[in-house]
């Protein structure tokens, strides 16, 4: 099970209603955040899950919006007494904004590594999932992110008894593991059938349409995409300040074929998105105008 809340859905300033942007996702035991707006933590309070299990943050820029939660966030984490070490994961420059930011959280209890993206589009590997990165098109280097949690298939008896596989190697297969023995060498194929369909989470902001996006959502399970415009007017504004509208975002999810459309990221203007979402589901009918704590949990289909 892949669990996902979108903390804030908030662009450029926090609203009393309306944090800035995050989205944390929770997998086996690990914590994924990408982005840390202002108001992160208390977005966490309100939806009653903790910063611990936290392992890997992603940025995709470095405007304020999107990373000045990250000094109150580490000194949280710093309090909390945590020792396990912390994955940031970003563009280029993420060493030197993540030093500056540090300055008002110097000391820490655990140690901090950072990741910076040097290519169009990167995959970052962990244990049971893999994060991807890609480039989109804002007025800085920025990325959008894939969490994709994938699955093996189902494991064959009859094959591994056809292959005289003794039984004490048959769960270590099932995880992928290949086994050097007297007996020869067993390898995880000779046990399991095709690959299942797994989990995919698409999230990307700050950026105009690109068929970068397109080409990494497709089929995405939750595709999470930057609606700052719902006022078909503010089209002009969208292209100039390389944001999107809702109307964009919809067109994108249309295009990839995702299952469900969560937008986000809105301007401070935006007081009320549900009022433009009537024309945004002819487009896509599956689309939802998010706020802050929405979430799912997302699950494996049945075989």
């Amino acid at each position: 099970m892949l669990d996902i809340c979108l903390l804030g859905t908030g662009g450029m300033m926090p609203l009393p209603h309306r944090w800035l942007t995050s989205l944390m996702a929770r997998y086996n035991g690990t914590g994924i955040l990408i982005d840390c707006g202002e108001g992160t933590q208390i977005a966490l309070k309100e939806k009653g899950w903790s910063p611990k299990p936290i392992s890997v943050i992603c940025f995709t820029h470095y405007h304020a919006d999107h990373i000045s939660g990250l000094p109150g966030m580490l000194l949280t984490m710093g309090n909390a007494e945590r020792t396990e070490p912390l994955l940031l994961i970003g563009p280029k420059g993420l060493a030197k904004v993540v030093g500056a930011l540090r300055v008002i959280a110097p000391e820490l209890p655990f140690e901090i590594s950072c990741m910076e993206l040097t290519e169009a589009e990167q995959s970052i590997a962990f244990e049971g999932f893999r994060i991807e990165a890609y480039k989109v098109n804002h007025n800085v280097l920025c990325y959008g992110y894939n969490i994709v949690v994938e699955r093996g298939g189902r494991f064959d008896v009859a094959r591994a008894q056809k292959y005289k596989i003794p039984r004490n190697y048959w769960n270590r297969l099932q995880k992928g593991e290949i086994i050097e023995t007297e007996e020869g060498v067993f390898t995880p194929d000779m046990v399991l059938g095709a690959p299942r369909k797994g989990l995919k989470v698409t999230y990307c902001t700050d950026t105009r349409p690109t068929e970068s996006i397109v080409r990494n959502a497709v089929d995405a399970d939750l595709f999470i995409c930057e609606g700052m415009y719902g006022e078909p007017e503010k089209q002009k504004k969208a292209k100039e300040y390389k944001h999107m509208t809702f109307y964009e975002a919809a067109e994108l999810a249309k295009k990839a074929g995702v299952r469900e459309l969560w937008l986000t990221h809105y301007s401070p203007s935006l007081i009320r998105p549900e009022d433009y979402m009537q024309d945004v589901r002819k487009i896509f009918p599956n689309a939802v105008a998010a706020k802050d704590g929405r979430s799912i949990d997302l699950l494996f289909e049945e075989d």
